[in-house]
């Protein structure tokens, strides 16, 4: 991956995406050896608990993060339940961290396990982001005994794809000249910041790829999907601006989704509020983030706008979460028909020095 230097403004960058292995459940099964091998998730095994991460081996099973305990026993009947802990997970997340910072000062983590690198110029010298992203790897291994997988390319949206395709243990590059034969063939549930209901929705309008995503224009898009319309019709031609920033503070962790049809009944909005809500679990469990105050955002087909919260005395877990969402969805009764309905923490766990390590979360509302 060349710079190209006759024009500073169309340099193309050197993005890394740095992702860890099922880091929980990996850190588990490291520190415990008869846990290696096993099928193992992170997590509670009460009648409410939740699954905070699985190991590969779990995953055979179909178990995943953000599933019930109870569901996730019942697909495996010899799962191993460990309990988190993330004062460990942390500490390891620091000799990670260290390691990144020998190459480069731009490292935005997305959570205690991935981050973003712009190693476009890095304290190294060296022009290949392959074999840094390789020598990280290495490293990553020799200090800490975990695997890591990397993705590499100009920009951050294909970078983080590109970490996913060779896991666990690989890593693969998207090349500039590759990056739009690559997107169009891409399954669109593949595309990083799509969802499982946005998947579902584009489905609905024909789009199973990105060939399909293409034939769409701005205006069906942002009419379809709001703002993210937008978001959808760059991405799928390669084009995603957003530079890796390093220490920025994260205030509240939120999920939403806009509807092809206005809905009216308070039981669809409860379907729809559970899954915004599974959404939420899985991307506060990755980054070991809980936040007290609980808030429920309704845009109405009119496109007004409402918010109802509710700060809590301590941090909730996720079936307090889910009952207080209901709460306030049902707390009065809704005027107008609903587009949009939110689910989102604030009051975060989170501290100044946590920032530098990499425990806040940039997360792209669908």
């Amino acid at each position: 991956m060349e710079n190209k230097e006759s024009n500073p403004s169309q340099i193309i960058r050197k993005i890394i995406h740095v992702d860890m292995d099922a880091f929980y459940a990996s850190v588990e099964q490291l520190d415990h050896p008869e846990w290696r091998g096993k099928p193992l998730v992170v997590g509670g095994n009460a009648a409410r608990g939740v699954v905070a991460a699985a190991s590969y081996e779990a995953r055979k099973y179909g178990i995943h993060s953000a599933m019930s305990s109870v569901l996730a026993a019942r697909k495996c009947p010899h799962l191993i339940f460990a309990p988190h802990r993330f004062d460990r997970y942390r500490e390891l997340s620091r000799q990670i961290r260290e390691i990144f910072f020998e190459y480069t000062d731009l490292v935005e983590p997305l959570s205690l396990d991935e981050a973003f690198l712009d190693v476009t110029e890095n304290k190294m010298g060296l022009k290949s982001a392959i074999l840094i992203a390789r020598q990280i790897r290495q490293k990553i291994k020799e200090k800490t005994g975990l695997n890591a997988s990397a993705g590499v390319s100009y920009n951050k949206f294909l970078a983080k794809i590109a970490s996913d395709l060779n896991k666990p243990n690989g890593q693969a590059v998207i090349l500039p000249e590759e990056a739009q034969e690559f997107l169009e063939n891409l399954p669109i549930k593949k595309f990083f910041g799509i969802g499982k209901v946005t998947a579902e929705k584009m489905e609905k309008l024909g789009i199973f790829n990105g060939k399909d995503l293409k034939e769409f224009s701005l205006q069906f898009l942002t009419k379809k999907f709001g703002k993210s319309g937008l978001h959808y019709y760059n991405i799928v031609r390669g084009i995603h601006l957003s530079e890796v920033q390093p220490h920025r503070v994260r205030k509240s962790l939120s999920a939403e989704n806009t509807f092809e049809k206005d809905i009216i009944s308070l039981a669809e909005m409860e379907m729809e509020l559970k899954s915004i809500f599974e959404e939420v679990i899985k991307r506060t469990q990755k980054g070991g983030i809980k936040g007290r105050t609980v808030t429920l955002k309704l845009k109405y087909a009119d496109f007004t706008q409402q918010t109802r919260s509710k700060t809590l005395e301590q941090y909730p877990e996720p079936a307090q979460i889910w009952e207080v969402g209901l709460e306030l969805l049902r707390q009065e009764e809704i005027p107008k028909p609903i587009r949009l309905l939110g689910l989102g923490l604030s009051n975060l766990n989170i501290t100044e020095e946590q920032v530098h390590f990499g425990e806040q979360l940039k997360i792209p509302f669908e």
